[in-house]
């Protein structure tokens, strides 16, 4: 399947494709454009949009792509940490920034890695390691919850 989004990805448009691979459609191909293009190379392409406006998977009151996609796909169900990791998304990619003491550290890594590749699948081809790394630092929190 394909899922297009807008170019220049930093967290929320990382994240997104990171948890697309990883829980909803493990062969998915993602399509970067120009933001004044996503609908019309979504509807060219038959590609699912995320992460711009007005669409479902996009930002819904304090909630963002990332977490419209957990609701969606029923994630949270197979895997409680999803919740915990789309705390610390959202606090990166929405003005929240002190929803979680991660939130802050992830948004200056999403910058620095878009600052440091040379384009969006570059750039989601690295950065999907801090999402594995995210991921587990949450189920690891979820098991040890005193700590």
């Amino acid at each position: 399947m394909k899922w297009v989004t807008r170019e220049h990805a930093k967290v929320d448009r990382i994240a997104c494709p990171w948890l697309i691979k990883n829980f909803v459609d493990k062969d998915a191909e993602f399509l970067f454009v120009p933001a004044d293009k996503v609908m019309q190379v979504a509807k060219e392409q038959n590609a699912t949009p995320f992460d711009v406006p007005n669409v479902e998977l996009g930002h819904h009151g304090e909630e963002c792509s990332f977490d419209a996609i957990v609701k969606k796909y029923g994630l949270d169900k197979k895997d409680p940490a999803l919740l915990e990791l789309a705390k610390i998304v959202r606090g990166a990619d929405t003005p929240n920034r002190s929803l979680t003491p991660q939130s802050e550290g992830l948004l200056a890594i999403a910058y620095g890695f878009s600052m440091n590749t040379k384009d969006d699948h570059d750039n989601m081809n690295k950065q999907f390691y801090v999402y594995h790394a995210l991921h587990s630092f949450c189920e690891w929190k979820l098991s040890h919850p005193n700590q």
